[in-house]
């Protein structure tokens, strides 16, 4: 890759909006991912996360759609692709790692001819070198005896090897690009940490950039290098990882760390607070829809959302932004720079 492409992210969404029927769930957000790093993108369960990241590569559930925004990636905007050029690209452009392993493998399909497909369909090699680059992959993603281990089926593997099978199935084709959708949320504590190590080691050898979708934030602080806060649809803070966990400045950010346990959860006597409420829904808020729950609410909150403005710039290309009317009104910050 030469310097001019490297002076652009490796992937920008710009003001997305993703919809169904009766009820738009995402609203226009805006974030970029730059090479070789790893971008997080947090909050709770129903926030739109994952739909985030299905609509980076049209993988849309029948009664959703792309309602507006651009998705650029190696200059194309992938909202408006073709269907054969996105199957180009999904997989070896960009690849994406889903929560649970045992329902993304094919059950009736041994490990090394699910491997080797993908391979074949984007790299043009014949059997014999697909397999030599499947056994490959296998010793790469730390599963021992790959020989024996690329004739079986997926329900002779646990599940933390499970995941390693979809990490190498992910990475087979070198993708700039590698989305990781709640990637350990089947597993335990410590299978967790060892498969985000891999991921991180692999980021690097490969030098490749990282949408890391979660809900943990000490995954966030350990791995990642930018975080974007989502909540009921829209991005409420961006900012670089130190910055973040050093000083957050919206009030949705501020609980979210709160109520997390952190690494010292067993020598501390902190009591862990609440964000009370439940989260709203991403269709319904006419303000801010985290007004309801928010501690530091005004009559202002609820008169429209927030535009998320820059606050203060950042270590990586982005800067600081938030979305919080009272913070703005205090701090006198107007450069808005994308509409929640």
């Amino acid at each position: 890759m030469n310097s001019s492409q490297r002076r652009h992210p490796v992937l920008e969404v710009l003001d997305l909006k993703v919809g169904f029927p009766q009820s738009t769930a995402v609203h226009g957000i805006t974030f970029a991912i730059e090479h070789g790093k790893t971008m997080a993108l947090v909050g709770e369960s129903g926030c739109g996360k994952s739909l985030t990241a299905f609509s980076i590569l049209r993988l849309l559930p029948p009664t959703a759609a792309i309602l507006g925004g651009q998705v650029v990636f190696d200059g194309q905007d992938l909202a408006t692709v073709s269907a054969r050029e996105l199957r180009r690209i999904r997989g070896k452009g960009i690849s994406i790692i889903l929560q649970e392993p045992m329902t993304s493998l094919n059950p009736v399909l041994t490990i090394g001819t699910q491997i080797c497909e993908i391979i074949r369909r984007h790299e043009g090699l014949s059997r014999a070198k697909a397999k030599a680059r499947a056994l490959e992959l296998l010793d790469l993603v730390g599963i021992a005896e790959p020989q024996r281990r690329f004739d079986q089926f997926p329900h002779h593997f646990s599940g933390g090897m499970r995941q390693r099978v979809m990490i190498a199935i992910a990475v087979a084709c070198n993708p700039q690009l590698l989305i990781a959708d709640e990637p350990t949320t089947a597993l335990d504590v410590t299978i967790q940490a060892q498969v985000m190590e891999l991921l991180n080691t692999l980021r690097r050898q490969l030098s490749m950039a990282m949408l890391l979708i979660t809900h943990d934030l000490g995954a966030v602080a350990q791995w990642a290098d930018r975080v974007a806060v989502m909540y009921a649809g829209r991005i409420v803070e961006q900012a670089d990882v130190a910055e973040f966990f050093s000083d957050p400045k919206h009030p949705y950010s501020q609980g979210l760390l709160a109520s997390s346990v952190g690494e010292d959860a067993h020598y501390t006597e902190r009591r862990l607070t609440e964000i009370k409420g439940s989260i709203a829904s991403a269709a319904g808020a006419t303000g801010c829809a985290f007004a309801p729950r928010c501690p530091k609410v005004a009559a202002a909150c609820h008169r429209a959302p927030p535009a998320l403005e820059v606050i203060g710039g950042g270590i990586i290309r982005g800067g600081w932004s938030v979305a919080c009317c009272q913070l703005h009104a205090t701090e006198g910050h107007h450069d808005a720079v994308a509409v929640g």
